[in-house]
């Protein structure tokens, strides 16, 4: 198991209440609101500059709230460090990977469980890193020095390191940027059954198609306010949505009749 997650179904994880964040005389995120119950894949979109990763920098500590709130597992994080809200049970995974290149892929992954909300020793962080890379397909290439993995592999290795943490809740950073359609797919199949294992997911990304089969919830940021909340269906046809992000009605229409290739 990557999860040793027990709470029940449908009981809030997270909730992120009225958060704003200014840089100067930027206003990057603007009274955003939204729950996150426990098990619910949330999808997060918007176009380029409206505040996504800003939001994972506030709510995993990168940053903290100028006002507003972060409530995870009941307690109020806003403003803790990331590796105070790591001790609580969140982990995440950045767009521009980081692996730590002079480590093998193994002591990678162990890094992300001696750090985690668990603090494992190394002699079990060691059992973790081996479950976890097996998950995720990179057993094999265990003793390989990080940086000479290829981006899809990079990737792979950037959410194993945050699944060692043993995670509750699990932020992705657009885990399937510069992927090819084969890779695409084959992440999304990780990412499902990440949250067959119990963790929570919300995640970042553009490649819609992707999103969208595999989110059972989806939340919209423009210019940093929130904009649409709800099924993928019901954020696909909101006009606002539209607008801003979407654009073109045929690819809508594409979306919604799985005219897109499949993952």
């Amino acid at each position: 198991m990557i999860s040793n997650n027990s709470k029940p179904q449908n009981e809030t994880l997270l909730r992120v209440e009225n958060v704003s964040r200014r840089f100067g005389g930027l206003q990057a995120l603007s009274d955003v609101t939204f729950d996150l119950p426990q098990g619910q894949i949330l999808g997060l979109i918007g176009p380029n500059g409206a505040g996504k990763t800003t939001l994972f920098n506030v709510i995993n500590g990168v940053y903290p709230p100028s006002s507003g709130r972060v409530i995870f597992r009941g307690s109020d994080i806003s403003g803790w460090t990331p590796y105070d809200v790591a001790g609580m049970g969140l982990a995440r995974t950045h767009q521009i990977v980081r692996p730590l290149n002079e480590l093998s892929v193994l002591e990678n992954v162990m890094v992300g469980s001696c750090y985690g909300h668990e603090h494992r020793s190394l002699g079990e962080a060691r059992g973790i890193a081996e479950e976890v890379l097996t998950f995720v397909g990179l057993a094999e290439r265990r003793n390989m020095l990080a940086g000479s993995l290829n981006v899809a592999q990079k990737k792979r290795l950037e959410m194993a390191r945050a699944l060692a943490a043993r995670p509750y809740l699990l932020l992705l950073d657009e885990v399937l940027a510069g992927l090819n359609p084969t890779e695409i797919a084959i992440m999304v199949e990780v990412v499902l059954k990440i949250r067959e294992q119990g963790v929570t997911i919300l995640i970042i990304e553009h490649v819609m198609h992707a999103l969208m089969n595999v989110s059972d919830r989806v939340i919209v940021l423009d210019y940093g306010h929130l904009i649409a909340d709800g099924s993928p269906k019901t954020v696909t046809n909101d006009p606002r949505v539209i607008e801003a992000y979407l654009g073109d009605p045929k690819l809508v229409e594409q979306l919604m009749d799985g005219m897109l290739d499949p993952v």
